[in-house]
C-alpha cells in the first residue's frame, strides 16, 4: 500500500488558484498511475483527474476540464493538482490516490486505487 499526504488546500476567493501537492512513499513510483478525487459534504467520492505513468497523458473530469492540470515529479515522488479559476461548487476534501498495482490505470474506478491520504480543505467562496 502507497503512503501518501496531500497539502496545499485552503481557502480561495472565487476565481482564484490553488495547487495541491501529493507526497508519495512508494516503490516503483515511475510506473504507479496517480489520481486525484474529491468529496463535499454529503456526496460520493468524485473522481478530478488522473496522470499516467506516461506524464502527458492525462484525463479529467467534465467539471474541471480547462481549469485543472494534473502533473507529476517522479524524481520527488510527487503529483501535483494545480486549480485555476476556481468556483464554489469546487469546495471539497480532495485526496491523492495511487493505483493498486503497478502498470495499470483505473481512471475513475476507485476499487483500483490504494493508500488513501486524509487529505487537504479546499474551500472556495462567492
Amino acid at each position: 500500500q502507497v503512503q501518501l499526504v496531500e497539502s496545499g488546500g485552503g481557502l480561495v476567493q472565487a476565481g482564484g488558484s490553488l495547487r495541491l501537492s501529493c507526497a508519495a512513499s512508494a516503490a516503483s513510483f515511475a510506473g504507479i498511475a496517480m489520481a486525484w478525487f474529491r468529496q463535499a459534504p454529503g456526496k460520493e467520492r468524485e473522481f478530478v483527474g488522473d496522470i499516467s505513468w506516461i506524464p502527458s497523458s492525462t484525463d479529467y473530469a467534465n467539471s474541471v476540464k480547462g481549469r485543472f492540470t494534473i502533473s507529476r515529479d517522479n524524481a520527488k515522488n510527487a503529483v501535483y493538482l494545480q486549480m485555476n479559476s476556481l468556483k464554489p461548487e469546487d469546495t471539497a476534501i480532495y485526496y491523492c490516490a495511487a493505483a493498486a498495482k503497478i502498470w495499470s490505470r483505473p481512471r475513475t474506478n476507485i476499487n483500483g486505487y490504494a493508500g488513501w491520504g486524509q487529505g487537504t480543505q479546499v474551500t472556495v467562496f462567492s
